[in-house]
């Protein structure tokens, strides 16, 4: 994209923000009252049941009103939660034993223990409609004793810790979810958190502190969860003191670079979580045209990533080339190749394509996320600028819940997406987009690579996945590191950025922080005395 676009794109979005001002502020008016903060972001929520959740507004929301069994701190290190110690294992590796909480009480008064935990997570590995959060490890939940849980695994599996931090294992009360022990429970959440939930709808949730929660009490006297339409009306309505906390998914790149200046200039505060987020585009290698790996390969070294990240996010989402967060152990930075449209026009002009007979790619970027339209465009451009008598991009927005209901149909050559581990595991990245049940030469026929919308598999990957979680340390590390280069020159994937979780508030309120799973941490937010 040129930088005049982008300045008339800054300019109507200032125009739009003045038009769309006081919608912003009668829209959170009647919302925050009493003393309670409120946070705003976008996306509306349309089920609290952990069993379903995976949007990052409803994860955000069940961090506060549940507890899982551990939970990671700033270092990423493990903290026991609901946990009384560290999981105890079996030197098979195939039995784990937790000693838990004794303090705990539900929302509803009833006793947390062992059998409810065994609830939660049979209830989960029954209905639970993400079935990667598991990937199959956990073979049945037994109860030993009133307070010690042992789950027996189907495999030895050293993620299993960064597992038992999933927001999704958080347990449910038995006595609220009897009737739901088959099915969802979509608009009332009873957990264990300093929070209890006494008011919901899909664009509010109301907090109050949980008297009797077992750990330190919230910070502040309740919170007002909001979600508005669009992004202008959240920058107005943070700017204008209506809501006390914005969250940063959703917001536009220029609105969130002026609330990261606002920030540097000390008229907002500014609290940045763990980067694990990717920003990637999955390639359709099943059928022609990228069947071919030569031209997928040819795509890779056409994008410009270091260029996308200035253009796009003014260099807030940072270049990836790697699938999993360089932050997380055993994540390699560098496995995909850079750009290189020297290289890329010879695969291309070795397919028979160049010379007036320029391959079309359809691009497909999600219409309501405001950071892929630019992304398409600028991409669009380099190949342009580098490749246009090879490459032709052609770009097609889709609304987001289209693109995730068609994906595994195989609808779309090429389509830009994003993906945050439900735990900060290598294992929770690489598993969703590359485990296969039924691999027929490069092609998964079923499993999570053909849900995710690739369907590329290669000979010995899945093996090499499930070695790869048996292993600890740098063994470990070279093991995953092989699956990269593996993945990177089936070229299924492209990654492009990496991007931290942010949040702002006002200078009236303490330093937010974030965990070390990326969540922000809703009962330390406090006003300033």
């Amino acid at each position: 994209m040129k930088i005049a676009d982008r300045q008339l794109t800054r300019s109507w979005l200032v125009a739009f923000g003045t038009a769309l001002f006081s919608l912003s502020q009668l829209g959170c008016q009647p919302i925050a009252t009493g003393n309670r903060l409120t946070v705003a972001s976008a996306g509306k929520i349309s089920s609290l049941d952990p069993a379903q959740a995976s949007t990052v507004n409803t994860i955000q929301l069940l961090s506060a009103l549940g507890d899982p069994l551990y939970s990671l701190d700033g270092n990423g290190e493990l903290i026991p939660r609901l946990a009384e110690a560290s999981p105890i294992v079996s030197p098979d590796g195939l039995t784990v034993t937790i000693p838990l909480r004794r303090d705990v009480l539900f929302h509803d008064g009833t006793r947390f223990d062992a059998e409810a935990m065994a609830f939660s997570l049979r209830r989960f590995l029954e209905i639970g409609t993400l079935s990667y959060v598991v990937g199959g490890r956990i073979r049945s939940v037994e109860v030993a004793a009133d307070h010690q849980l042992v789950l027996r695994l189907s495999r030895p599996s050293t993620s299993l810790e960064g597992l038992l931090t999933s927001v999704n294992l958080t347990p449910v009360s038995p006595t609220a979810y009897a009737q739901h022990r088959d099915g969802f429970l979509h608009d009332r959440f009873v957990g264990t958190g300093p929070y209890r939930l006494t008011d919901f709808s899909e664009h509010q949730q109301r907090l109050e502190p949980f008297e009797q929660y077992w750990g330190e009490p919230p910070a502040n006297p309740g919170l007002d969860l909001i979600t508005l339409s669009n992004s202008t009306a959240l920058y107005g309505a943070l700017r204008s003191g209506e809501v006390d906390v914005l969250l940063s998914p959703s917001i536009d790149e220029d609105q969130r670079h002026a609330l990261h200046e606002k920030a540097q200039e000390g008229q907002l505060l500014e609290a940045i979580g763990p980067a694990t987020e990717i920003g990637y585009i999955t390639l359709l290698s099943n059928v022609s045209p990228l069947k071919d790996p030569l031209l997928r390969q040819a795509l890779a070294l056409s994008i410009n990533r270091q260029e996308i990240s200035e253009r796009v996010s003014y260099g807030l989402r940072r270049p990836l080339r790697s699938l999993v967060p360089p932050s997380i152990s055993g994540a390699r930075s560098s496995s995909w190749p850079a750009h290189d449209p020297t290289a890329a026009r010879a695969l291309l002009n070795a397919a028979g394509f160049c010379s007036g007979q320029p391959l079309r790619i359809p691009l497909t970027f999600r219409s309501n996320v405001p950071a892929d339209k630019l992304l398409a465009l600028t991409w669009q451009a380099q190949v342009k600028r580098d490749l246009s008598d090879c490459l032709v991009l052609e770009l097609d927005g889709v609304e987001s819940t289209t693109i995730y209901r068609q994906l595994g149909e195989g609808a779309f050559k090429a389509v830009m997406l994003d993906w945050r581990g439900s735990y900060p595991d290598p294992e929770a990245y690489l598993t969703p987009l590359l485990s296969c049940s039924s691999p027929q030469g490069d092609v998964c026929l079923e499993g999570e690579a053909s849900i995710s919308g690739s369907f590329w598999s290669t000979k010995g990957l899945q093996e090499t996945l499930n070695r790869s979680d048996r292993l600890r340390g740098a063994e470990r590390n070279r093991e995953l590191q092989r699956i990269e280069t593996i993945t990177a020159k089936g070229a299924a994937y492209i990654p492009v950025w990496l991007e931290a979780p942010r949040a702002w508030s006002q200078t009236s309120l303490e330093q937010p922080r974030f965990d070390g799973s990326g969540h922000l941490l809703l009962a330390q937010l406090r006003e300033l005395s």
